[in-house]
C-alpha cells in the first residue's frame, strides 16, 4: 500500500519462470520415416531381381547355326551379334553386353584336311599353339583331350594382351583376355571353337562355352 504512486511493490523474491521447449523424439521420428525406407527398399530389390530376370531370360534364348556345306550344327546365345573379321571363319560372333571395351567374341572356323594323309590331332594343336604364341602378351596356361559331338578334341586356354580399339587418337587402355580354344578333327575336317574374353569376364562366360560345345553336332 506505501508504494511510490500507488503501484504495488516487487515481492522481495523474483518468481522464476521455467519455460520448456519441445522437440521431437528422434526415435518417434525414425518409427514414422522406418515404413516409407523399407518401401523403397523392397521396390529396388525387386526392380534388381526383374532386371536379372530378363538378362537370364535375354542369356537364354537361343540361335542354331546350321553349315550347309558340312555336317556341322550347334547352338549359341541368341543375343550375340555377328561381327566381320578380317578373315573368312563359318561364324564370328561378339556379345555386346560385356562389360568391357573388348567384347567378348566365339569364332567357329574350319580346315579340310588331306584325306589320304591327314595329321594327327596332335600335330593340329601343336600347330595351333604356335600359330597363337605370336599374340602381344602371349602365355599358355593348359591344354588337355575332350571329346566334341562324339569327335576326339583338345581344349587349349591361354592368355594374352589386346588393344580393343585401334584407332588413332582413340584413347583405350589394353585388356587382358583369356582364350579357350577346342581342336576338333573329325574325319576329313578340322575345327576351332574359340572363345575370347576379357578376364573378368572369363569364368562366367566359359559356362556358356561348355553349352556350345554340347550343342555341336558333327
Amino acid at each position: 500500500k506505501g508504494g511510490f504512486g500507488g503501484c504495488t511493490p516487487k515481492p522481495p523474491f523474483p518468481y522464476e519462470i521455467i519455460m520448456t521447449q519441445t522437440t521431437a523424439n528422434p526415435s518417434y521420428r525414425s518409427m514414422r520415416t522406418l515404413p516409407m525406407d523399407v518401401g523403397v527398399a523392397v521396390l529396388a530389390v525387386l526392380a534388381l531381381l526383374a532386371a536379372l530376370l530378363l538378362r537370364g531370360q535375354v542369356e537364354n534364348q537361343i540361335h542354331t547355326f546350321a553349315s550347309d556345306q558340312m555336317p556341322l550344327q550347334f547352338a549359341y546365345p541368341a543375343s550375340w551379334r555377328e561381327i566381320s573379321t578380317l578373315d573368312a571363319p563359318l561364324l564370328a560372333v561378339a556379345n555386346p553386353l560385356t562389360n568391357s571395351p573388348f567384347k567378348t567374341t566365339l569364332t567357329v572356323d574350319n580346315r579340310e584336311l588331306d584325306p589320304a594323309a591327314p595329321p594327327a590331332l596332335e600335330e593340329l594343336t601343336n600347330r595351333r599353339i604356335d600359330e597363337r604364341s605370336g599374340l602381344t602378351g602371349y602365355h599358355f596356361l593348359s591344354s588337355g583331350p575332350t571329346t566334341v559331338g562324339g569327335a576326339d578334341a583338345t581344349v587349349i586356354e591361354y592368355a594374352s594382351v589386346v588393344q580393343p580399339i585401334d584407332e588413332p587418337r582413340r584413347p583405350s587402355l589394353p585388356v587382358v583376355v583369356r582364350t579357350r580354344e577346342y581342336v576338333v578333327l573329325s574325319g576329313s575336317q578340322s575345327y576351332y571353337f574359340t572363345l575370347v574374353a576379357p578376364e573378368a569376364e572369363f569364368e562366367r562366360t566359359s559356362q556358356q562355352m561348355d553349352s556350345i560345345i554340347a550343342s555341336v553336332k558333327l
